[in-house]
Order: structure tokens, then C-alpha cells, then sequence
């Protein structure tokens, strides 16, 4: 039977790319995207799926709106999220009704309407530093930001939703993706925009950290794969590359297939607090690999070269030299 399925967030860079997925495979796909008196429709604006997609303005904080949005769905993706960690230093509380009260808001309609099945995203940063690796779902989740922290919280209520009553709902939590449509703010778009505008020195934050990174399509397909799965119901499932590179490793290497050299220069506005540095990051993949079907595609080359391809596309919707938290 053909499902009719709701994507909250829609018009942000992965949920964009998954509302372009599911289209794909030939779903019936509606959007919840933040209301904008200018109508606007974020990274949709010129998808090519956007003629076949319903399109619902709201706000994930407004019961009244999720519910409405949710009606008629049989499948819920829960993207709609405030994701930038410097900011949650400005305004925790923004994040708190975003992210909490937002997911409350999902899980309550999920519940009152039957949904056939909810899928809520997580973050890799709930984490914390890794105090073992790989990290693997059983890791201990530890709050080392405002935003971190109201994504512990949101996952902590939806498991309470599939406890308490039933709710059929799986987590899915994504180390960190990269590719088109990635925010300014992240430092794989920060880099590259740098270079390709002819900066010789790069204004950076923290370059020691290590990351896992997953190429976009890959990580939507994670979350299409995970969705198809029987056997995850009430579990948190990691997408990851199970690989790791420090920043410093990741910005020599994005220079290189670039073709320039750089100087790092350190911007003391990019740093965060040092108890608040999520130092490691390393993704133990076993369970999404044993319990679907997924397998990732892009390795880290080959997805930063369609990154910089891109980003060399439309560089001119990027304000180089402009930091924003």
C-alpha cells in the first residue's frame, strides 16, 4: 500500500535531501516547513521534486499546526530542529522550545492519531567527547552544549513515548554529514568557500577535534534503510562511516583536491568553551549494517569533491568572510 508520509524540516539541508529521496521511490510525500510571510520553501525552492510534493507552513513549536500536518500520514520524519551549537550558547531557551517542546509536539500528535510509525533524529553530539570508540548506540550521553543537551532530552521523551505507550517510533542519530546544502556555519562549507574565494588563510576555531563524516546521500539513505527495518522499533541507530580525521587532517586534504595551499589562522570567536569541545567522534556502525540494508556509497574524497563542486556552483549565495553563529 502506498504510504503517505510527513517530513518536519523539509526545507533544511538533510531534510531536503531526504523529502528528494522519498519522492524518489515513488511516495506520496507532504512537508512541514517553517512559516514565512515571504512563502519561501528553503532548499525546495528549486528542488525538482517540488511539483510533486504538498507543501504545509507551520511551526514545530504550535501543537495545533503538527497536528494538523500529521492527519492524514502514515509516516512521520522528525527533522525540524534549531542544529547550530554556537548559537545554543546565545539562546538556550530557543532551543529548548524548538527542540524539546517541538518533539513533544511530534510524538503527542504521533500518539493521539496512530501514526503507523515516527522516525525522530538524533545527533552524534549527544555523545559528548568519546569515552570509548568506536562509539556504539550503548555509549553514555552526556550534554556538553545547550544543543546537545535539548537532543538527549528530545531523545530521552521519545523513548518514553514507545515505553509508555506503544508509540512506534525508531531514532535515528547521524554522525556528522556533510555535502550540498550544508549551513555556512559547519566547517567542511566554511572551508571550502574560503579557498575557492581566494583566501590564503583560513579563519578557523578548534582544528584538533576528530570527526566521523558521512556523505549526504548516504546518510539519507541510512535513515530510508532504517525506516524498512523490523527490527529497530524503539532503538537508537548510529549512522556513521566508522572512520575518523582531525579537522586539521580534513581541511589539508579539502585544500589539496583543491588545488591551493593555506595557513590557519585561529578566530577566537569559533572556538567553543573549552568543557563544551566535543574532542572525538568515531562511529561504531555495526547495527545499522547488521539490521538493514544499508551500505554506504560516497568515501570522503569523493563526496568532498561533489561538496566543492557544488559550493563552486553557487558561491555567490555564500557571504565569505561573514561569521554567523
Amino acid at each position: 500500500m502506498k504510504k503517505k508520509i510527513l517530513v518536519t524540516g523539509a526545507a533544511g539541508f538533510i531534510g531536503s535531501h531526504l523529502t528528494e529521496l522519498l519522492v524518489k521511490k515513488g511516495n506520496d510525500v507532504k512537508v512541514f516547513i517553517h512559516y514565512n510571510s515571504r512563502n519561501m520553501w528553503g532548499w525546495l525552492e528549486d528542488s525538482e521534486c517540488k511539483s510533486h510534493i504538498e507543501v504545509v507552513s507551520g511551526d514545530i513549536r504550535d501543537y495545533d499546526s503538527v497536528l494538523s500536518a500529521m492527519s492524514d500520514c502514515n509516516i512521520v520524519y522528525h527533522l525540524a530542529a534549531l542544529i547550530g551549537i554556537p548559537y545554543s550558547y546565545v539562546s538556550p531557551q530557543a532551543y529548548i522550545k524548538t527542540n524539546i517542546d517541538g518533539t513533544y509536539n511530534v510524538l503527542q500528535a504521533g500518539k493521539t492519531l496512530n501514526i503507523e510509525q515516527l522516525i525522530v533524529t538524533s545527533t552524534s553530539e549527544t555523545y559528548g567527547t568519546a569515552q570509548y570508540v568506536p562509539i556504539d548506540e550503548n555509549h553514555p550521553v552526556v550534554g556538553q552544549s545547550p544543543y546537545s543537551a535539548t537532543k538527549i532530552a528530545a531523545d530521552q521523551l521519545a523513548l518514553s513515548y514507545f515505553r509508555s505507550f506503544n508509540l512506534p517510533l525508531k531514532i535515528v542519530r547521524p554522525f556528522n554529514t556533510y555535502g550540498p546544502r550544508q549551513s555556512a556555519r559547519a566547517i567542511i562549507p566554511t572551508v571550502i568557500t574560503q579557498l575557492l574565494s581566494g583566501e590564503k588563510e583560513l579563519a578557523l576555531g578548534n582544528i584538533h577535534p576528530t570527526r566521523d563524516l558521512t556523505y549526504i546521500k548516504d546518510t539519507v539513505n541510512g535513515f530510508y534503510e532504517i525506516t524498512k527495518s523490523e527490527k529497530l522499533f524503539g532503538e537508537i541507530t548510529n549512522i556513521g562511516m566508522g572512520e575518523e580525521i582531525s579537522i586539521k587532517n580534513l581541511i589539508e586534504l579539502i585544500a589539496k583536491l583543491i588545488g591551493v595551499k593555506v595557513k590557519i589562522i585561529q578566530d577566537i570567536n569559533r572556538i567553543r568553551p573549552e568543557k563544551s569541545e566535543v574532542e572525538r567522534l568515531f562511529c561504531d556502525n555495526k547495527k545499522i549494517l547488521d539490521k538493514t540494508e544499508w551500505q554506504p556509497v560516497f568515501n570522503l574524497k569523493k563526496g568532498l569533491g561533489e561538496t566543492i563542486q557544488w559550493v563552486k556552483s553557487n558561491l555567490k549565495y555564500f557571504k565569505q568572510g561573514i561569521y554567523n553563529v
